[in-house]
């Protein structure tokens, strides 16, 4: 397989954007991409939704896409893995430029979300769990990524302090992204003493509905060294992806989710690195819990002992281990089919150099961790500065 490159990235302002369809923010943020890479053409695009139908009444996403933003009649794919979609597509992307099918193609990610009711957007949301085992008895994402806290909590001494701190911080780097939904700081007493929604987990632990699209143009190593300078050359190392089974109960270890350590294996193992390798991560914190787990399943830091880092600072952008630069799921925002490809952007841009007042010092080496539901799939990419 041929090396890929990112070479053009494109993201807008994320939040409640009403006077923005679905077509309108997708388009948006592929010129974005587009212009960033300096290319007047691609050769193929993949776009992450989840539920275009549920949240805006348009399925035919492909076509839809491709028609608004003028690329007829190249191949446009709709891409589905629940709040994965995005890091699918972008694999998608990746494996179709790397085979030499195409030179140059877009992956994108898009979801309209606050068009709806609170209760719709609710019943969208669920249906990327098992609707009839655990949707069918009003369980909700909250309610199982509750019981997953509560689990970790038990078994390894987890603080609700400490879960409240994954959202201090992630504020905090929210604050310095001009494109997150929710660019402010919140205070650990804040975080603590906001709504309950599933105990133990409070409002200010979750991540928020969003309107919101992403878009990153890749093309070859050798034609983006050739062409692409106005920007170092940030190359694909590795790519894993995995499945789970859907519903929680089904899992033999609630304290831990293993389709990320099964889809980082197959990554670190292409990119011929491990985790103490990695100097920034973008992990999937839909929970401040999730933030947790992740980075435990990724082997940033061994089981039941993430919490401790993140209260000693260790996840910060001045940490060993800096997690969520860009404010995460919770600060940034959560479009669903929208945040893994967000999640590589940001990455690139970090490892460009380009991520101005949330620039951590010198990064080479970066990973993106996507994950639908509560673990029923997750892709994994590893990005290497050359």
């Amino acid at each position: 397989m041929r090396d890929v490159a990112v070479v053009g990235v494109g993201l807008h302002k994320w939040g409640e954007l009403w006077d923005l369809s679905l077509r309108d923010m997708f388009t948006i943020a592929s010129r974005n991409a587009m212009s960033d890479a300096g290319v007047d053409h691609i050769d193929s695009m993949y776009i992450g939704c989840m539920s275009g139908g549920l949240f805006a009444a348009q399925e035919h996403i492909g076509s839809l896409m491709a028609d608004y933003l003028g690329v007829t009649p190249i191949p446009a794919t709709r891409v589905e893995s629940a709040c994965a979609s995005g890091g699918v597509a972008f694999r998608m992307a990746w494996m179709e430029v790397a085979s030499g099918l195409s030179d140059i193609v877009l992956a994108g990610g898009v979801e309209k979300m606050t068009d709806i009711s609170g209760d719709e957007a609710t019943f969208a949301l669920s249906t990327a769990a098992d609707t009839e085992y655990e949707g069918y008895v009003g369980v909700t994402f909250p309610g199982l990524y509750a019981m997953m806290a509560v689990a970790h909590m038990q078994q390894y001494g987890t603080t609700m302090e400490q879960m409240s701190q994954v959202s201090v911080k992630s504020h905090q780097n929210g604050a310095l992204n001009p494109n997150a939904q929710y660019p402010f700081e919140v205070s650990l007493d804040a975080v603590m003493n906001s709504t309950m929604v599933a105990e133990p987990l409070r409002l200010l632990h979750c991540s928020p509905i969003t309107d919101g699209a992403a878009a990153v143009v890749l093309c070859s190593a050798e034609l983006a060294k050739e062409k692409f300078k106005d920007h170092p050359i940030v190359v694909v190392k590795g790519s894993g992806q995995a499945s789970d089974t859907i519903a929680l109960h089904s899992r033999a270890d609630i304290t831990k989710i293993s389709v990320i350590e099964n889809a980082a294996k197959s990554a670190y193992d292409m990119a011929g690195v491990g985790p103490k390798d990695i100097d920034l991560t973008e992990v999937h914190d839909c929970f401040s819990i999730a933030e947790i787990m992740a980075t435990e399943a990724l082997g940033l830091f061994e089981p039941g002992k993430a919490g401790i880092a993140v209260e000693n600072g260790e996840t910060s952008r001045e940490g060993s281990t800096p997690v969520n630069t860009s404010g995460g799921l919770k600060s940034k925002g959560h479009p669903v089919g929208a945040t893994g490809i967000a999640q590589i952007i940001e990455i690139t841009t970090q490892l460009r150099g380009e991520a101005d007042k949330r620039q951590i010092d010198s990064p080479i080496i970066g990973l993106a961790q996507n994950m639908g539901g509560s673990g029923g799939s997750s892709t994994v990419h590893i990005l290497e500065r050359q």
